[in-house]
């Protein structure tokens, strides 16, 4: 049994004495324990050494002491097993030497065995539930299709994804394609993760805000919402998407468990696009975390005030940046534990 249980309760909508809270990335760069290792070991080997990724998962959970952790790895793992060739540089983000750009590039990439392909994460999920010892629930996650398309025909991050986008509009078949691979791959990874541990599931959509409305349904949403169809049956999903504000509406409507929310959206706009049911996280600005600490504890005393504390999950916007000080993620985390109604 779970010591501390109150993120699944909130993201099963049952009334709590508090909401609770986690931070996207809260493994992340701010830490000096994270900064340790990183200096040692190059990125992926991080990712793909379970007892590197277990020990990095629980940092945060010694030092900020959130309600949840959120395993160690990257939404990238996946294009890697589906044989795009993925290289990760600290400081310089992904790179895809060999970008997806045709019909024939489409047909190389292949659904693979994910215990063959991805098996160390599954050992990382098996070792990281011995290291929590029930102490609070242990989160898995994928990126959205879309996301990992943008990165394999884009070949780096980009502020717009043009080539991306214009691959979707100029040869719509083959992009269809490829989303549908990549679906039925993280259908099947994150199918393992919750067999090997996982509490729960969060979908990364990074850059759906890149799509217009009509766009979104056709390139991102459909694909996402399979997946949770697909695993909804067997664990809590939250689907995030970045600046995807306009689709909170027919994701509400879906079988997912909770929807993230970005710094963008009010919390009284996203209750009232999303219908006041379903439990929604977020969506503290990552940026106000280098506020003064009193003056973070009252905004997340706002924000708990304008979300409501039931049906709610307390984070971030998105990731938390790597120039916060961990005095300052701390007091994230503590103004919710002290929060009274």
């Amino acid at each position: 049994m779970l010591k501390n249980d109150l993120f699944l309760r909130a993201l099963k909508g049952e009334t709590v004495e508090r909401p609770p809270v986690w931070m996207m990335r809260q493994a992340g760069r701010y830490l000096p324990e994270f900064r340790a290792l990183r200096d040692k070991y190059d990125f992926f080997t991080r990712c793909e050494t379970p007892e590197l990724a277990a020990e990095i998962t629980v940092q945060p959970i010694r030092i900020v002491k959130p309600d949840a952790a959120i395993l160690f790895s990257d939404i990238l793992v996946v294009p890697r097993a589906m044989g795009i060739h993925v290289e990760l540089k600290d400081n310089l983000g992904p790179i895809i030497p060999n970008p997806i750009r045709t019909s024939q590039d489409v047909e190389k990439v292949f659904v693979p065995d994910v215990n063959e392909t991805l098996g160390y994460v599954f050992d990382a999920i098996k070792l990281t539930k011995e290291m929590l010892d029930n102490e609070v629930p242990l989160i898995g996650f994928a990126g959205s299709p879309w996301t990992i398309f943008c990165y394999a025909v884009e070949g780096k991050g980009s502020k717009s994804f043009d080539t991306a986008k214009g691959f979707c509009f100029s040869n719509p078949v083959a992009a269809h394609i490829l989303l549908q691979k990549i679906t039925d791959t993280t259908i099947l990874y994150l199918k393992e993760k919750v067999k090997a541990g996982c509490n729960a599931i969060q979908i990364f959509d990074s850059w759906g805000g890149m799509l217009s409305p009509v766009d979104y349904q056709e390139f991102s949403w459909q694909y996402i919402n399979q997946i949770v169809e697909a695993l909804a049956e067997e664990t809590e999903v939250i689907v995030f998407g970045k600046g995807c504000w306009f689709a909170l509406n027919d994701m509400a409507k879906s079988k997912a468990s909770a929807l993230g929310v970005d710094w963008t959206c009010s919390p009284r706009n996203a209750r009232y696009l999303t219908g006041g049911n379903i439990t929604l996280q977020g969506n503290f600005d990552p940026s106000r975390l280098l506020s003064p600490i009193p003056t973070i504890k009252k905004m997340v005393h706002e924000m708990i005030d304008e979300f409501g504390k039931d049906k709610y999950i307390v984070n971030l916007g998105h990731g938390i940046l790597p120039n916060i000080p961990v005095d300052h993620a701390k007091a994230f985390v503590e103004a919710v534990k002290e929060y009274k109604k």
